[in-house]
Protein backbone atom coordinates (compact mmCIF):
# COMPACT_ATOMS: atom_id res chain seq x y z
CA UNK A 1 0.00 0.00 0.00
CA UNK A 2 1.37 3.38 -1.00
CA UNK A 3 1.91 5.81 1.87
CA UNK A 4 0.28 9.18 1.33
CA UNK A 5 1.53 12.35 2.92
CA UNK A 6 -0.19 15.71 2.69
CA UNK A 7 1.34 18.83 4.14
CA UNK A 8 0.70 22.55 4.39
CA UNK A 9 3.09 25.20 5.68
CA UNK A 10 2.18 28.80 6.43
CA UNK A 11 4.68 31.51 7.33
CA UNK A 12 3.44 34.68 8.99
CA UNK A 13 4.53 38.08 7.77
CA UNK A 14 7.74 39.29 9.48
CA UNK A 15 6.89 41.62 12.34
CA UNK A 16 3.19 40.83 11.97
CA UNK A 17 0.78 39.66 14.63
CA UNK A 18 1.13 36.06 13.55
CA UNK A 19 -1.23 33.49 12.16
CA UNK A 20 -4.83 33.45 13.36
CA UNK A 21 -6.52 30.35 14.77
CA UNK A 22 -9.09 30.52 11.97
CA UNK A 23 -6.38 30.50 9.26
CA UNK A 24 -4.65 27.55 10.90
CA UNK A 25 -7.90 25.56 11.24
CA UNK A 26 -8.76 26.27 7.59
CA UNK A 27 -5.39 24.92 6.50
CA UNK A 28 -5.79 21.87 8.74
CA UNK A 29 -9.28 21.14 7.37
CA UNK A 30 -7.97 21.35 3.80
CA UNK A 31 -5.20 18.84 4.53
CA UNK A 32 -7.49 16.46 6.41
CA UNK A 33 -10.14 16.63 3.67
CA UNK A 34 -7.54 15.21 1.27
CA UNK A 35 -7.34 12.00 3.26
CA UNK A 36 -9.77 9.21 3.85
CA UNK A 37 -12.41 10.08 6.48
CA UNK A 38 -10.60 10.79 9.70
CA UNK A 39 -12.50 10.22 12.94
CA UNK A 40 -10.06 12.38 14.95
CA UNK A 41 -10.59 15.63 13.04
CA UNK A 42 -12.03 17.41 16.10
CA UNK A 43 -8.98 16.46 18.18
CA UNK A 44 -6.62 17.76 15.47
CA UNK A 45 -8.53 21.03 15.20
CA UNK A 46 -8.48 21.41 18.99
CA UNK A 47 -4.69 20.95 19.07
CA UNK A 48 -4.25 23.41 16.16
CA UNK A 49 -6.38 26.01 17.94
CA UNK A 50 -4.62 25.61 21.29
CA UNK A 51 -1.08 25.76 19.86
CA UNK A 52 -1.76 28.81 17.69
CA UNK A 53 -3.71 30.52 20.48
CA UNK A 54 -0.93 29.88 23.00
CA UNK A 55 1.66 31.26 20.56
CA UNK A 56 -0.47 34.38 20.19
CA UNK A 57 -1.14 34.86 23.92
CA UNK A 58 2.28 34.01 25.31
CA UNK A 59 4.89 34.32 22.55
CA UNK A 60 4.12 37.17 20.16
CA UNK A 61 2.22 35.07 17.64
CA UNK A 62 2.86 32.03 15.48
CA UNK A 63 5.64 32.54 12.93
CA UNK A 64 5.30 29.17 11.20
CA UNK A 65 2.42 26.70 11.11
CA UNK A 66 2.75 23.30 9.48
CA UNK A 67 0.41 20.35 9.43
CA UNK A 68 1.38 17.01 7.92
CA UNK A 69 -0.90 14.01 7.58
CA UNK A 70 0.62 10.60 6.97
CA UNK A 71 -0.77 7.14 7.25
CA UNK A 72 -1.37 6.67 10.96
CA UNK A 73 -0.43 10.15 12.22
CA UNK A 74 -1.16 13.85 11.94
CA UNK A 75 1.63 16.21 13.00
CA UNK A 76 1.02 19.85 13.91
CA UNK A 77 4.00 22.20 14.25
CA UNK A 78 3.80 25.79 15.48
CA UNK A 79 6.82 28.05 15.79
CA UNK A 80 6.89 31.35 17.67
CA UNK A 81 9.35 34.01 18.79
CA UNK A 82 9.72 32.99 22.45
CA UNK A 83 12.31 30.50 23.69
CA UNK A 84 10.24 29.87 26.84
CA UNK A 85 8.72 26.39 26.72
CA UNK A 86 5.02 25.94 27.43
CA UNK A 87 4.15 24.64 30.86
CA UNK A 88 1.14 23.06 32.44
CA UNK A 89 -0.61 25.56 34.66
CA UNK A 90 -1.84 24.51 38.11
CA UNK A 91 -5.58 24.09 38.46
CA UNK A 92 -7.09 27.29 39.82
CA UNK A 93 -10.84 27.09 40.44
CA UNK A 94 -12.61 30.24 39.38
CA UNK A 95 -9.79 31.37 37.06
CA UNK A 96 -10.64 31.05 33.36
CA UNK A 97 -8.14 29.54 30.93
CA UNK A 98 -4.86 27.85 31.59
CA UNK A 99 -5.95 24.44 30.31
CA UNK A 100 -4.67 24.53 26.72
CA UNK A 101 -1.25 22.93 27.13
CA UNK A 102 -2.69 20.29 29.45
CA UNK A 103 -5.34 19.47 26.83
CA UNK A 104 -2.80 19.30 24.00
CA UNK A 105 -0.73 16.83 26.04
CA UNK A 106 -3.81 14.68 26.65
CA UNK A 107 -4.62 14.51 22.94
CA UNK A 108 -1.14 14.29 21.44
CA UNK A 109 2.50 13.40 21.98
CA UNK A 110 4.39 16.68 22.20
CA UNK A 111 7.92 17.91 21.68
CA UNK A 112 9.40 21.40 22.14
CA UNK A 113 12.56 22.48 20.33
CA UNK A 114 14.16 25.81 21.28
CA UNK A 115 16.15 27.48 18.49
CA UNK A 116 17.73 30.82 17.64
CA UNK A 117 14.43 32.42 16.57
CA UNK A 118 12.29 31.09 19.45
CA UNK A 119 10.78 27.62 19.65
CA UNK A 120 8.81 25.04 17.70
CA UNK A 121 6.11 22.99 19.40
CA UNK A 122 5.28 19.70 17.69
CA UNK A 123 2.16 17.69 18.50
CA UNK A 124 1.64 14.26 16.93
CA UNK A 125 -1.79 12.67 17.02
CA UNK A 126 -2.65 9.12 16.01
CA UNK A 127 -4.94 8.85 13.03
CA UNK A 128 -7.49 6.09 13.50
Amino acid sequence: MEERSLSSRILSEPGGAGLSCAEARESARAILAGLDPLAGVDDVLTVVTELVSNASRHAGGATVFQITARMGTVTVEVSDRSPAPPRIQPWEPGVPGGFGWRLVNQLATTDVRVHQDGKTVTATLPAP
